[in-house]
């Protein structure tokens, strides 16, 4: 395990710390892992009890996960615990946020993803072009779906 990593240990473990001293409970610490791929920075599992990191986000972006990424995965966690099955940033959520972590509820990172950006194909519209990563292209390929641009709704297609 990298020191990293430890520190990422170290933090979700002071987040349910906090989390418990201010809300008068006693939720346990969770599984963490580093196994979350793709751009995705981390995720909840929350009847698992578990928060995963992306080990190649994080590298890229320590104090950001740290300040940020962590609590917004254990606020899910917490969340969950306390009011069930809520829309996933919804105002529990953001609630557990601003008032538990004292941090901003905001639901996507802004990192660069370049490192951990697949293979993607050219689709064309009429306004734009656009990066279909090879999952979406798989499924136009196989005549399973087709995606529209959200400016001018034409259909996309494979760029020659």
């Amino acid at each position: 395990m990298s020191s990293l990593q430890s520190q990422v240990i170290a933090k979700v473990e002071s987040c349910i710390s906090h989390a418990n001293q201010r809300l008068q409970k006693r939720f346990a610490m969770p599984t963490v892992s580093f196994r979350q791929g793709g751009k995705i920075a981390g995720s909840a599992r929350l009847q698992g009890w578990e928060v995963r990191f992306n080990p190649v986000l994080l590298k890229e972006n320590p104090q950001a996960f740290l300040d940020e990424v962590v609590p917004h995965e254990v606020a899910h966690l917490i969340t969950f615990k306390l009011f069930g099955r809520v829309r996933p940033h919804g105002k529990e959520w953001q609630t557990i946020m601003t008032q538990v972590f004292g941090i901003p509820a905001r639901t996507t990172h802004s990192f660069d993803v370049s490192s951990v950006q697949g293979k993607t194909f050219s689709y064309q519209c009429q306004c734009s072009q656009h990066q279909l990563t090879v999952r979406r292209h798989n499924k136009v390929a196989r005549g399973q779906v087709s995606y529209h641009c959200r400016q001018c709704r034409q259909p996309l297609t494979l760029c020659a």
